[in-house]
């Protein structure tokens, strides 16, 4: 979660969804910020205690914690904003990802379809590489009511298109985005998937697929 004073936005980053690049594009705002010192004061001294004293939004928070946290008429007058991704897509990623950086976790897993039965089993334990990435991304932009609490929704599909459109609502020049993390040698997402992982995707992730509009497309 990224929170600019001076540019009146509130940025809720859901992982995997290229928010890493949107970080990095809007993070040199921050030097311009009055109250840059003591958000990294505060961030400083969170990262001391070991985040015991709750004085900064974790880096994937989900807004709700910002609606508990923030003052009502200061939250209501952020531009609030969120990108995201379709999920069959997303779970493609994260199976590179984890080969990529985590592969001791896939010992006994060969397949993309062992891959996904494994990390949607509820009686998996937990695990906070697998676990971060089959959270609703719903779930990071509604209120317990259900209600969308973001004024804009992006997608990792028109990244850098929605991105510009951002950049015009808190009054900057669009600006390119860099390619951090960007993943290479994986094919088409939709060639990984069979019948029966397409519909334990679909399953599983039916709130994200029916709020975004997301398809197997």
């Amino acid at each position: 979660m990224l929170l600019s004073i001076k540019y009146n936005f509130l940025f809720v980053h859901i992982a995997k969804t290229g928010g890493t690049s949107v970080r990095a594009a809007l993070q040199p705002l921050r030097w311009r910020d009055p109250m840059y010192v003591p958000q990294y004061i505060c961030s400083r001294l969170s990262h001391i205690t070991g985040h015991r004293i709750g004085s900064k939004f974790p880096r994937h928070s989900k807004i709700i914690a910002a609606r508990e946290m923030l003052p009502q008429d200061f939250f209501d007058g952020l531009f609030k904003f969120v990108f995201v991704r379709n999920p069959w897509d997303l779970q493609v990623s994260s199976w590179h990802h984890v080969q990529k950086e985590h592969a001791h976790l896939l010992r006994g897993i060969d397949s993309f379809a062992e891959f996904i039965r494994v990390k949607l089993d509820p009686e998996r334990p937990y695990d906070y590489i697998f676990d971060t990435s089959i959270q609703w991304q719903s779930d990071f932009v509604k209120d317990l009511h259900g209600k969308v609490l973001v004024d804009f929704i992006g997608h990792y599909e028109s990244l850098q298109q929605d991105f510009d459109e951002v950049c015009r609502r808190i009054g900057i020049a669009p600006r390119a985005l860099p390619h951090k993390r960007k993943a290479s040698a994986r094919d088409d997402y939709r060639r990984y998937y069979d019948d029966v992982t397409r519909e334990r995707v679909a399953t599983y992730f039916k709130d994200d697929i029916e709020t975004f509009g997301y398809k197997f497309e």
